[in-house]
């Protein structure tokens, strides 16, 4: 992969990654919930689930995803399903007493529990398989080493998303402080709770 089609791609990868969806919603939420921490740790889930889905595609499962509707259906619902079930779950009332406290205490349970919903939200999406398999064909040089050029754009990928969901967290975070009382509190989890629900079941019409 020479300069040209490397830059070509990052800019692609730039605006595919931090175009709003359902892992930059998660960041946001779990900064504004539990913290910096605990966004570090789903942050790191969700990365390592990108690489796993980068990993899969570039073995050739993402060419079966794009011939088997069925294979892809199932993967699909799946991931609406366990969007849905976050919705629903950030809409009750259980998550307001804590988020009044501007300090929060992290468990390792905490942290586990944070860095495998942002794993879930990443490896349940099928989405970014058919992004790996269609674009890095597109920059790749037989030429040269595949799995070096496959690790490069990887990587990248991988950086981007992390940066990427680190600064919503954290711009989310900073402006915790205008939602420190019950009411903006439940109207926030609410809508964002309803928001994760509009994303998977939007995601089964994809």
């Amino acid at each position: 992969m020479d300069l040209h089609n490397y830059i070509n791609y990052l800019i692609i990868a730039f605006f595919t990654i931090t175009s709003p969806g359902a892992a930059i919603l998660l960041a946001i939420n779990t900064a504004m919930s539990k913290g910096i921490k605990a966004l570090f740790f789903s942050t790191l889930g969700n990365i390592i689930g990108l690489f796993i889905l980068s990993s899969v595609a570039m073995l050739g499962v993402g060419v079966l995803l794009k011939t088997s509707p069925v294979f892809y259906t199932v993967l699909k619902i799946i991931g609406a399903l366990y969007l849905v079930y976050l919705g629903i779950k950030q809409m009750s009332n259980t998550h307001l007493k804590l988020h009044l406290s501007k300090e929060v205490k992290h468990t390792k349970k905490t942290l586990i529990v944070v860095f495998r919903r942002g794993f879930l939200v990443a490896i349940t999406n099928p989405k970014p398989i058919l992004f790996f398999t269609a674009v890095f064909p597109l920059f790749m040089d037989e030429k040269r080493g595949l799995i070096l050029q496959f690790f490069i754009m990887t990587v990248t990928f991988m950086f981007i998303s992390f940066c990427s969901l680190m600064f919503y967290g954290y711009i989310s975070k900073r402006a915790k402080a205008w939602f420190f009382d019950e009411k903006k509190l439940k109207i926030f989890f609410r809508v964002s709770g309803l928001l994760f629900i509009f994303m998977g079941v939007g995601l089964l019409f994809i």
